[in-house]
């Protein structure tokens, strides 16, 4: 099989991935936004999901973590010198634990929030779950440190011309997209869809990001197999 054939197989284990994770990500929290807290999305809606939402949504963190994994390893053939590579590589497997502790973290306050809710706990539901999501505030931007650098690097190897890409293509990158979802989204109207799209806007960039690199490699097929 051909590089460029291993390539487009692997961005479609990628596009499984963000199905995977964006299907669990609008399972979480879609429903009726009022919220009474400091937290915006320990919502109405929330208190009131099934359970088997929120087990289906870390289910289907872990076949999605495998394809993401498929898919970030692969591009790195994209890459031009086996040193950058290795970073590159490196970097993508240090990032792929956070996904799946970060996606813990809020499932399990979601889960909780909903069953004291429905349970006899409802004037505790609130105080617990802003005290757990306090108590480990420093969660989140650790994981993100484990994360982001990835993508960052990327952006940076491509930009140097150290990948087969053009130049113009370190603009395609998933944080750029997250951050033009999120742009979007400021100008949606307060709404179920609003807040799933908002949970879901890293699944949503990474869709956009490999979707541009399968484009790119399909009008570009011999380059990518030289």
């Amino acid at each position: 099989m051909s590089d460029h054939k291993k390539i487009t197989l692997a961005l479609f284990c990628g596009f499984l991935g963000c199905l995977c994770f964006g299907i669990g990500d609008w399972l979480m929290l879609y429903g009726d936004t009022t919220y009474s807290g400091t937290v915006s999305w320990l919502t109405v809606g929330v208190a009131q999901i099934a359970p088997w939402r929120n087990n289906l949504a870390m289910m289907l963190s872990f076949p999605g973590i495998i394809f993401y994994g498929i898919a970030l390893f692969s591009i790195g053939k994209l890459i031009k010198t086996e040193r950058r590579q290795k970073i590159y590589h490196y970097l993508t497997a240090f990032s792929l634990t956070p996904w799946l502790c970060l996606h813990l973290f809020y499932i399990m306050i979601l889960y909780g929030f909903a069953w004291m809710n429905n349970n006899g706990y409802d004037s505790a539901a609130l105080p617990v779950s802003e005290a757990i999501i306090s108590h480990f505030s420093w969660l989140v931007p650790v994981t993100e440190v484990l994360m982001l650098p990835p993508y960052l690097y990327w952006a940076w190897i491509v930009l140097h011309h150290e990948t087969v890409l053009p130049r113009q293509m370190a603009l395609s990158n998933p944080l750029i997209f997250y951050l033009a979802l999120k742009l979007l989204t400021l100008l949606m109207p307060d709404c179920a869809f609003r807040l799933a799209l908002t949970n879901g806007l890293m699944s949503e960039s990474m869709v956009l990001w490999f979707g541009s690199i399968l484009t790119w490699s399909y009008l570009h097929r011999r380059l990518c197999e030289d």
